[in-house]
């Protein structure tokens, strides 16, 4: 049964890990990365929708994104859902397509983004040790309810610490990449 508990820890470190690179992509490193506009929703003929939905969006050279609507009626939609997105970046529409030009990031901007990126890394350490602690009380649980050996139970928790300390190795190395993007001039 602990074999379980180890595979849904593991199974939902991975989500957390997937969900801390989306995290860390949404920030700006002054470099033109698609990924910065993934969060960005348009108000389409009434509903919120997504804008990879609705456009494609590029990356013509490091300081520019391009967001070509597949529909040309959605551009000024699209100009506002950027504006209210508060990315801090002004759109400019042409009419046919939305160009952002991504501005060089003072020193001062740079730190205070790797220090964002690290706080988002310190959200996801927090979320491993709230899934090892959960891990670990299903564990205990089994051991109540006469399902595994007091040794069992000690190899399980020691296996369980081992996924999170690696986990939370990852974290650190994720976030340490992405500080590193940020730094760089």
């Amino acid at each position: 049964m602990s074999d379980m508990v180890q595979a849904t820890l593991e199974e939902k470190l991975a989500k957390s890990m997937d969900n801390l690179k989306e995290e860390l992509n949404a920030v700006r490193a002054g470099r033109a990365n698609p990924a910065l506009l993934d969060r960005v929703e348009v108000e389409y003929y009434g509903t919120p929708t997504p804008l990879k939905q609705l456009a494609n969006v590029s990356a013509p050279d490091p300081h520019t994104l391009l967001v070509t609507p597949f529909d040309p009626k959605s551009v000024g939609d699209i100009e506002r859902a950027i504006l209210a997105a508060n990315i801090g970046i002004n759109p400019a529409n042409d009419g046919k397509a939305v160009r952002l030009s991504i501005p060089q990031l003072t020193e001062e901007r740079r730190k205070e983004l790797a220090k964002q990126a690290k706080g988002i890394g310190e959200e996801a350490k927090v979320a491993a040790r709230n899934l090892r602690r959960k891990a670990n009380d299903d564990i205990k649980k089994e051991e109540k309810n006469g399902e595994l050996t007091e040794d069992d139970v000690k190899e399980a928790l020691d296996d369980i610490q081992k996924i999170v300390d690696k986990a939370i190795k990852d974290i650190d190395e994720i976030v340490a990449g992405k500080e590193k993007e940020i730094m760089e001039v």
